[in-house]
């Protein structure tokens, strides 16, 4: 009987472990595609807008809305959306003007 409790002990030890495992993985993944957006935007003072969008691994892309201002001076310090796929197999990120309102 304590052989057996220490296994199931042991086992939910290691269970936990590699949940924060899993958990540290998922951030740090949310963290190279945060920074892949960003870089690949075209507008200053980027950052997220909201919480991503993750897909299923069988499409194997995150989407994630970046909000900042646009950097041509003709655009008057006007503030502005992109919508930013990640790819996440290639870590990779496109960007693409991303407006809301219905036209």
């Amino acid at each position: 009987m304590k052989f057996l409790s220490s296994i199931l002990i042991s086992c939910a030890l290691f269970s936990s472990v590699a949940q924060a495992s899993s958990s540290q993985a998922w951030n740090e993944q949310r963290q190279q595609m945060l920074k892949a957006c960003l870089a690949a935007s075209q507008f200053k003072d980027a950052h997220a807008r909201g919480k991503p969008a993750e897909f299923d691994d069988q499409v194997g892309m995150s989407a994630l809305l970046i909000e900042g201002v646009y950097p041509q001076k003709h655009m008057q310090q006007r503030t502005g959306t992109e919508l930013c796929l990640y790819d996440r197999q290639h870590q990779r990120a496109f960007v693409s003007e991303w407006s809301p309102e219905a036209k």
